[in-house]
């Protein structure tokens, strides 16, 4: 009796979970696909190479008019990018293999606690979700030795808040922006030790610190914002460079440059935030 009880209840879980979830056969295909062709050895960047070429397309977590699971793997920016690759990597080593299990884990990564409430549940500052993956056990935030983690970050984050007409979800229901603004609260001093720029060009240090399949979450000093953009590290002859879902190349993409000459192309990059997914 107990058993069939907890069956139901997974059942009802199951449910539960699809009726709150939008995507393709396509995405579902892809998922299913890949999770049958790994095991608990395969690598975050094995999995990331398998979406090389796919188009880069923003916001593509913002097409419902109420907060829903978006499962989206024909478009990636580089936040879904990293959640896409993380779920899979956390199911593969698991030995999870069910599209259930995908949708699951990737509901747990996105949302706050796991728990997918309204828009606001959804981590939209990658402090947060760094914050709040770490407290779920899922990555370890890296932050030492010192070099090359010899900058701190004092968070300030305010960008959602004050610009909610930049945001769907804002524009269109004014009452959220409260719930967002305390989010952005939570963060409001927190103090968080990275790699600056001007280190990613030592090689022998920076071998030490960052593996590949790595998440690097790219600071930055534009006011209202705490990180920029991200990737997964990738190590070739010539040094560190960055798996992305590029907007410049309009497609995920191993960038041709190292690390170091893409971050000096950007002026408002700081350096770099080291995230690496538990095994």
């Amino acid at each position: 009796m107990k058993r069939l009880f907890i069956y139901i209840i997974a059942i009802m879980f199951v449910q539960s979970l699809m009726g709150q979830t939008t995507y393709l056969c396509a995405d579902s295909m892809k998922i299913c696909q890949l999770l049958s062709q790994s095991n608990h050895e395969t690598s975050v960047l094995w999995l990331a190479r398998q979406f090389l070429g796919v188009p880069y397309v923003a916001h593509t977590l913002e097409v419902n008019d109420d907060e829903r699971l978006i499962v989206n793997t024909r478009q990636l920016d580089c936040t879904t990018l990293v959640e896409t690759v993380t779920a899979l990597k956390l199911c593969t080593q698991a030995g999870k293999h069910h599209w259930s299990d995908y949708l699951s884990i990737l509901r747990q990564l996105r949302y706050r606690q796991g728990v997918l409430n309204g828009y606001p549940s959804r981590l939209h500052y990658f402090t947060d979700w760094i914050r709040d993956k770490v407290a779920m056990q899922f990555v370890n935030d890296i932050q030492t030795p010192n070099p090359p983690f010899t900058a701190i970050q004092a968070v300030n984050v305010d960008y959602m808040s004050t610009h909610p007409s930049s945001y769907k979800a804002l524009k269109a229901n004014p009452s959220l922006v409260p719930e967002i603004r305390s989010s952005e609260q939570s963060l409001k001093g927190l103090k968080v030790r990275y790699i600056p720029k001007r280190q990613l060009r030592n090689n022998k240090l920076l071998s030490e610190v960052v593996k590949d399949g790595d998440i690097l979450a790219i600071t930055c000093n534009k006011k209202g914002l705490d990180i920029a953009h991200l990737g997964f590290a990738v190590w070739h002859k010539d040094g560190l460079h960055l798996l992305n879902a590029s907007m410049l190349h309009k497609k995920v993409v191993e960038e041709p440059m190292t690390l170091y000459q893409y971050m000096q192309k950007h002026k408002t990059f700081t350096g770099i935030r080291v995230i690496r997914i538990k095994e």
